[in-house]
This record gives C-alpha cells, structure tokens and sequence, in this order.
C-alpha cells in the first residue's frame, strides 16, 4: 500500500531502478507473509526539493513501514507494542538481499544492518547504490 506526502501519491516518483527493487521485495515478500507493506515517500516529479528530506529528489529512495502485528495500514514506532519486529526484520533483509541496496536507515538498532537516522521511528529509508549522474 501507499502512504506519504503530498497525498494521492505526488511524492512516489520512482527512478526505474528503484522500481525494480520494489518490485522485487514485494513478489519476496508476499513468499511468506500475506500482509501489504506501506511504501512512503519517494521523490517528486522533476526531482523538486522535497521538505523535509535531505535526499529524495532523485527516486533512489524509499520511505516504508515497519509492519505491524495487525497488519492496519497506520504508522508504528518500533517502540510501540503494535510493532513486529520479526516481520520487519524479514522485510528489512529481503531489501538488504537485493544488490542494488547502499543503506538502509531505522531507528531500531537491534535489527541487523540498519543505521539510526533522526527522525526514523516509524519508518525506515533505503537507499540504491546507482547515481543518476
């Protein structure tokens, strides 16, 4: 599912290298999990300044979701008892399996190879590895 700002998806402008990768994670994810995860802001159109991100201008970027026990589509911080920690483990690891992925950034510093970011509770950032230059 999306989320993000500005609605109606103005923020999911996806390089097609990106795209690949999403792709990717969902036909890995929906392997063994029949939960939607929440893709979040991307980029905008004609790679704008997109407030109030550093990054995001270029579509190598993602913004998802940590799952939730639930499985509702709203926001959870991986300190809060809706958290799923395993499922969001798994997720993460299917995005670090793919080639293309740099980093990924997400406050919960238990989960393995995740960096802490300000302002990463209730969401994780991927970056790809490509340049656009």
């Amino acid at each position: 599912y999306v989320y993000g700002t500005p609605g109606k998806g103005a923020g999911q402008y996806a390089h097609p290298a990106m795209m690949t990768v999403l792709l990717y994670v969902e036909r890995e994810w929906q392997t063994g999990d029949h939960r939607k995860f929440g893709i979040g802001n991307i980029s905008l159109a004609g790679g704008k300044v997109f407030e109030p991100h550093d990054s995001h201008q270029d579509g190598l970027q993602v913004d998802v979701r940590p799952l939730r026990i639930d499985g509702n589509h709203v926001p959870v911080k991986y300190f809060q008892s809706g958290y799923d920690k395993a499922a969001t483990t798994r997720l993460i690891s299917i995005f670090q399996s793919h080639p293309m992925i740099k980093k990924v950034f997400f406050n919960d510093s238990s989960l393995p190879g995740v960096r802490p970011m300000t302002s990463h509770d209730d969401h994780f950032h991927v970056e790809l590895k490509i340049t656009t230059k």
